[in-house]
């Protein structure tokens, strides 16, 4: 197995094509078709290759200030990580989720976030669920449109601290899209 870090303006079409596909398998119809990405485009990602170079496992980075209880956050989000069927359970999603650990060493960034259904795998790498009030851009995934402001406590919200700023219960403002 290799582990490729890749800027999303660097995939070929054939990359693409594979995330797609891995996407579409792992989410189901609950993912727009024909895209790589749910909301938006994550600024890079952490490809998996088995070794015939063949996509087995991805994760999406997506770096971006945002507000928690009026204080500025430098957080990087977590994207649908995702494992291929025949792979899962081999520790591919453990170590994407240490590759972006070692990844945000030395740098700005105060807190790894993500949403999550399945939380297993995220507690067992030292995330934790975190009930705070959050804001949100909506966007209609169909038209590719801002449809208004989203405010709710989001169950599914995980966290994991990385610098020296300690996590808050409260509100926080996303400033941007919901992953």
């Amino acid at each position: 197995m290799k582990i490729k870090r890749v800027h999303e303006y660097e995939l070929d079409d054939v990359a693409r094509g594979s995330i797609q596909e891995l996407l579409s398998e792992s989410f189901g119809d609950d993912y727009p078709k024909e895209r790589v990405y749910f909301k938006q485009l994550p600024h890079l990602r952490y490809l998996v290759l088995n070794d015939d170079n063949m996509l087995v496992a991805q994760v999406g980075l997506d770096y971006r200030v945002m507000n928690l209880n009026g204080h500025p956050v430098n957080v990087l989000g977590v994207i649908d990580l995702c494992v291929k069927k025949g792979y899962r359970s081999n520790g591919l999603g453990s170590l994407l989720l240490s590759e972006i650990e070692k990844f945000s060493e030395d740098k700005s960034i105060d807190f790894l976030l993500l949403f999550a259904d399945h939380k297993g795998l995220y507690l067992k790498n030292g995330y934790r669920s975190v009930m705070n009030e959050c804001t949100w851009l909506k966007i209609d995934n169909e038209n590719h449109q801002s449809i208004g402001v989203g405010k709710e406590v989001m169950s599914e919200l995980m966290m994991k601290e990385i610098g020296n700023v300690k996590w808050e219960d409260g509100c926080l403002d996303l400033l941007g899209y919901l992953y």
